[in-house]
Parts: structure tokens; C-alpha cells; sequence
């Protein structure tokens, strides 16, 4: 344990201890109160008491929240094994050397690869609806606008009518920024998300009012067909009392009734109705939801999710490293049982 009162300036303890009790989510040991610890001028007091007694846990505690100046007073105490290893540690860290920085990135890498796979596990933030909710046109320039949207808009099973319409305003937000981005990109305006949906609604109402023509038609071809049976029924009662008469009067064919053919014609030709766009095999969409996968991978694993995650708990996250440590036994008990 290093004392520090002869070493440091009072100067220096001052400044150190005044600056960081100025700091609301500065550390404290649960042993100190929170009255104690909530007031800046007892801060600084306890602060400057633990600087004057124990340098070591000082930097333990404190040294990542100071400056390299502010380091160099530490100088006088780098005999001390412990003080001297934190010195080194927190400059590496403040100013580190190339060989230190690819190392460190080498572990961030590591770090949020691993993360990536208890997300895998977890399965909802790499889920598609929750990688549509942080990038909306790229989903629908991969796999969206190859969906039915009259589908995001339905009740699900178990929904309560709230949820649905909370969701229903969530897929209008969503919509919104597609619709931006594709006016930023200067997309044409008959490819807008929403026009798209406008005129799948347009069609489906064009079926609507085609359907409903069809039924006045087969109505009226029915009451015609009933009409023309009735109108020829009557016809062959006149013909054949005309030649039953003739028949009595022995002049057969006396008269001559021409009979017209009558009956509607009852073929019906339904239109082919052209769809929105060229639909695609089951194959090929699982082929661009994987393209979309795995570039919301590399967002992540580049750092460009920072507004979603927390990427400094994700990098300093010791933790992360057994990941890797149980990847490289499995590696090494595969690789001695194949060389058996």
C-alpha cells in the first residue's frame, strides 16, 4: 500500500478529487452511504481520503475517469508493483500502441461475435419483424415488396383489438419512412410503397364491382330463361292444337308453324387478372431473406446498431471471452480424437 501525502501535491490531490466528485454516476462501495455519496463536497472528501491512503484501489476505482496528465502524477509511485501495472494498463487503454489496438479491436470482434450468437439464440432481436423495425427499406428492398402488406394489417390469433390497432399505427410509421427514403433516393413515384398498396386496393375493388356485374348478368340470363321456357311452352300448346285441328279435319299440315330456337347462351369468360408483381418460388425468397440476414449482421457487427445496443457493456464484456475459450476446446477435442 502506497502513502501518498509526501509524494503527490496537495495541488494535484485537489484538482484530481475536485473534478471527479463533480461526476453523478461515480462509483462508491455500498458501505458508504447515500447521503454521503449524493453531496459533491462529500464526494470529494472521500475521494481525497482513499487517494491519501490507497492509490492502488484509487486507480483501480477511478483511473479509467482520468486524463493522461492527471496519470503522470501517479508517476512518483511506480515502484509499487500494483500502481505501476494499473499505470500501464490505463495508458495502453488511453494511448495504446498498433500491436495493443489490433489486439483490442481482434477482441471487440470476438467480443460481438459472440454476442451476435446469444442473439441467434434469443431469436427475436434477428427476427423479421424486428430487423424490418430498424430498417425498413432494406427489408422491403429485399423481401418486402415481394409480400402481400394487406397481411401486416390483419388480426392475429390471440390479439387483442388494442394490440391490432397499435400495430396497425406502428406498420403506418414504418410505411412513412420506407415512402421517405424512397423519395430520398429519388425512386420513381409509381414505385412508392404506398402506391403499390393503393393500387392492390384498387384492384381488389375492380374485382369487387367485376364479380358483382357477373351476378346482375347470370340474374337477368335467368329471368330470360324463365320468360323464353315460358313463351315456348305456350308455343308448343298452340302447335299442337293446330295439328290436332288439322288432324280432325283430315288436312295434315295445314298449318305450318316455324319453331325458333331460343336459349341464352350461357358461356361466361372470366378475365385474367394480371397481379401486382412477378410472385417468387418459396426458394428464392428464403434466398433474399438470407442476403437480408446477413447484412444485418454486419451492421451490427460494425457498430452501426449503437441506437439500439450499447456497444462499450458489448466490448468490455469480459465474460464474452469464454465463448471463444469453449469454441477452441471443442476445436481441440475434435481435432485429437481425428488424428486417433
Amino acid at each position: 500500500m502506497a502513502k501518498l501525502g509526501s509524494t503527490i501535491s496537495s495541488e494535484a490531490k485537489e484538482s484530481i478529487t475536485e473534478r471527479l466528485s463533480l461526476m453523478e454516476d461515480l462509483y462508491f462501495p455500498l458501505k458508504v452511504q447515500p447521503s454521503a455519496a449524493a453531496n459533491p463536497s462529500h464526494r470529494k472528501s472521500l475521494l481525497l481520503d482513499l487517494l491519501s491512503t490507497d492509490a492502488a484501489v484509487f486507480l483501480e476505482r477511478y483511473g479509467s475517469k482520468l486524463s493522461l496528465e492527471e496519470l503522470n502524477q501517479f508517476d512518483v509511485l511506480k515502484d509499487d508493483y500494483e500502481i505501476n501495472w494499473h499505470l500501464n494498463h490505463l495508458r495502453s487503454v488511453i494511448n495504446p500502441t498498433v500491436e495493443e489496438r489490433k489486439s483490442k479491436l481482434a477482441k471487440i470482434k470476438n467480443r460481438r461475435l459472440a454476442y451476435m450468437d446469444k442473439l441467434m439464440l434469443d431469436g427475436h432481436y434477428f427476427s423479421e419483424d424486428a430487423m424490418r423495425e430498424r430498417e425498413p427499406y432494406l427489408h422491403h428492398e429485399y423481401v418486402g415488396k415481394f409480400q402481400d402488406p394487406s397481411g401486416r394489417s390483419m388480426a392475429r390469433p390471440g390479439e387483442r383489438w388494442s394490440e391490432t390497432l397499435m400495430r396497425r399505427s406502428e406498420e403506418a410509421i414504418l410505411v412513412e419512412k420506407i415512402r421517405g427514403e424512397q423519395q430520398r433516393l429519388g425512386v420513381a413515384q409509381s414505385d412508392w410503397v404506398c402506391n403499390e398498396s393503393e393500387r392492390q386496393e384498387e384492384e381488389r375493388k375492380r374485382r369487387r364491382r367485376r364479380r358483382r356485374r357477373r351476378r346482375k348478368k347470370k340474374k337477368r340470363r335467368r329471368k330470360m330463361k324463365v320468360k323464353h321456357r315460358i313463351q315456348w311452352r305456350s308455343r308448343q300448346r298452340k302447335l299442337w292444337k293446330a295439328e290436332h285441328l288439322a288432324f280432325l279435319l283430315e288436312a295434315p299440315g295445314l298449318f305450318e308453324v316455324q319453331q325458333d330456337e331460343h336459349g341464352g347462351n350461357n358461356q361466361q369468360f372470366t378475365a385474367v387478372e394480371p397481379s401486382g408483381h412477378d410472385s417468387l418460388s418459396s426458394e428464392e425468397m428464403q434466398d433474399r431473406m438470407d442476403q437480408f440476414m446477413y447484412i444485418m449482421q454486419q451492421k451490427f457487427l460494425s457498430g452501426e446498431d449503437h441506437q439500439h445496443l450499447d456497444y462499450s457493456k458489448i466490448d468490455e464484456d469480459e465474460t464474452l471471452d469464454d465463448h471463444w475459450m469453449k469454441e477452441a476446446n471443442q476445436d481441440a477435442e475434435e481435432k485429437y480424437f481425428d488424428d486417433i
